[in-house]
């Protein structure tokens, strides 16, 4: 469910009755929950908000909040604890086990299949279909995904573990999990013997009851955006060949779980800056600031489906990690200006760079990302539309047309011409002058005018017929049926504020009328810009939400949304400047 970015609606403190209420609502849905684990997981005084979200495809879902981490989550008027709340209270729902080659698929969206379980020798844990269950890895009891069983224990048996076993709801590293403080899983013994050992068995897990099942093969189902469920598969290979092949599930063979997150990050930020000092950055381009490499270079050098985030390595800032790689001779870096670094030499005869090459992905990573992959944004195609108000009926009526009715610019200079010449209205001595008959007179002339004006020409006669006109639009993205409303549709306004404290903080509203999911669009910026970016509701709006970004990243927005990332690459949007306030406008 949150596999992809979900939209933000609204974010407020919790109310005294609503945090009652949901004490009541965890007792009565956990009742191995003891009175003093229901108050240390909803307390009573700590900040506690109620985030209001729609996932990526449309469900409304409703998060609690608490010390920055969402613990709970709401659907359909089902509760459902997170990761980080199992973490702190493991036993709280039936847990199953799978293998850590599986968790890479959950996390893209799959559904479990019993064929990737683990069954301990004591067996499964029994539970009915549509109970609520949790999923954690071999080796470590800390739940790593919550689902919803499809089928009861007794079910999963009597089929010799084969089909659906659990429908997945929520996973370690989704982007819920993201929303948190991005914890990793604590480490949690297991309450029984973990299975034999895979040298041994080959492969084979046996559970001791009536079941002989054959566990050689790891079978997920997944989501297809647009066509439903379909399944994956991750090969006919047996646990002991999947363990040995780094390729089996689309893992990275770097990313092994060997390494840490922070060494995966120090590896991909190396990777990113030999790529871009080899392929990219040329020496025409020195002195290069160094935030010009990092934003116009190094990020685009990130490998498909990761992010490049300094501060989740072990250099934390972007002049550290360059001071190391001057010291390994690669690059030369100077002061230019006060505050400023530059690259000033490169040293493309370095080992480092002339080894480099770019990994290739293996063909099972690219088979299975493919399903998965989220699309890129494509922009809107943004019409221009014009709505007829009561005071114009008369003159679109002959036409079928009535108040409220949408048109296009040309159906209307169609529709006007059409009837000055259905009515004899054309000047017989000049052409290019249209009489004005009483229905023209009101529609289209002030008060003054009424007993004055008795010709026009064509182009003032359509120009003011126009202006009387309603403004309305059409927006289309592809692939979806167009969108019309009335109105004018609200620029993307990019603002740069001073708060008390004297610094600056730059604000973008209006994002979500262009299709852009404004936590997403605050997730690249914090990642390009290096800087904090919150997401709240703007003030006095109902359902707009506004990211606000630390310092001056007018020049950042300004390439993200017209620019190098392709968001808001569009004939129809242009950038212009008001005082202090910068806004992406349709002409």
């Amino acid at each position: 469910m949150f596999a992809k970015a979900f939209r933000v609606k609204s974010n407020t403190a919790i109310k005294g009755s609503d945090r009652r209420k949901l004490r009541a609502d965890v007792t009565a849905v956990f009742p191995t929950l003891g009175t003093d684990q229901v108050s240390e997981l909803v307390p009573g005084k700590e900040e506690l908000n109620i985030v209001k979200l729609y996932a990526h495809r449309g469900d409304a879902v409703t998060v609690y909040v608490s010390g920055g981490n969402p613990i709970l989550f709401e659907l359909e008027k089902n509760l459902y604890p997170t990761v980080y709340t199992l973490w702190s209270y493991p036993d709280l729902l039936p847990t199953f086990t799978t293998w850590p080659l599986v968790l890479e698929k959950l996390v893209g969206g799959a559904d479990l299949m019993l064929p990737g379980l683990v069954v301990a020798p004591a067996g499964l844990p029994q539970v009915q279909k549509g109970d609520l269950c949790a999923i954690a890895l071999v080796g470590n009891r800390a739940p790593v995904a919550i689902g919803v069983a499809a089928m009861s224990t007794a079910e999963m048996l009597t089929s010799g573990l084969k089909g659906r076993g659990f429908s997945v709801l929520h996973t370690y590293q989704d982007h819920l999990w993201r929303s948190g403080d991005k914890s990793s899983p604590p480490s949690i013994a297991p309450l029984a013997l973990d299975p034999p050992d895979l040298s041994e068995e080959k492969g084979s897990v046996q559970a001791d009851t009536t079941l002989q099942g054959d566990m050689r093969h790891l079978t997920l189902e997944g989501e297809e955006e647009e066509e439903g469920e379909v399944q994956q598969r991750c090969g006919e290979k047996s646990l002991l060949e999947a363990t040995e092949d780094p390729s089996v599930g689309g893992l990275n063979p770097d990313l092994t779980d060997s390494k840490t997150l922070q060494e995966q990050m120090d590896e991909l930020l190396q990777r990113c800056f030999l790529r871009a000092l080899k392929y990219r950055v040329k020496k025409a381009d020195l002195p290069l600031l160094t935030s010009t490499l990092l934003g116009s270079h190094m990020f685009s050098c990130c490998p498909e489906g990761r992010q490049l985030d300094i501060k989740k390595s072990s250099y934390k800032k972007l002049s550290k990690f360059l001071q190391h790689m001057q010291q390994e001779q690669i690059i030369q870096v100077q002061e230019l200006s006060k505050g400023v670094e530059s690259i000033v030499a490169v040293d493309w005869k370095h080992p480092r760079i002339t080894s480099f090459v770019i990994p290739e992905p293996s063909p099972t990573s690219q088979t299975i990302q493919e399903g998965s992959r989220e699309q890129p944004y494509h922009p809107p195609d943004i019409k221009s539309l014009y709505c007829v108000p009561a005071s114009m009926t008369l003159l679109f009526q002959e036409s079928g047309h009535k108040k409220g009715s949408i048109l296009e610019g040309s159906e209307v200079r169609t529709l006007v011409i059409n009837y000055a010449k259905k009515n004899d209205l054309v000047d017989a001595d000049n052409k290019n002058l249209v009489k004005l008959d009483p229905i023209l007179c009101d529609c289209i002339l002030e008060k003054g005018e009424q007993h004055t004006v008795m010709k026009l020409p064509w182009d003032s006669l359509l120009n003011r017929c126009l202006e009387k006109l309603q403004p309305a639009y059409q927006v289309t993205f592809p692939g979806q049926e167009p969108i019309v409303k009335k109105g004018k549709i609200c620029p993307i306004d990019i603002t740069l504020a001073q708060r008390a404290s004297n610094k600056k903080v730059t604000v973008v509203r209006n994002l979500e009328a262009y299709g852009l999911d404004p936590c997403s669009v605050a997730t690249i910026l914090q990642q390009r810009c290096q800087a904090s970016t919150t997401v709240t509701p703007a003030p006095g709006t109902k359902d707009i939400l506004q990211v606000q970004i630390q310092g001056n990243q007018i020049h950042h927005l300004g390439r993200l949304l017209l620019g190098e990332h392709p968001l808001l690459r569009s004939r129809h949007i242009g950038l212009t400047r008001q005082r202090s306030s910068y806004q992406l406008n349709s002409p």
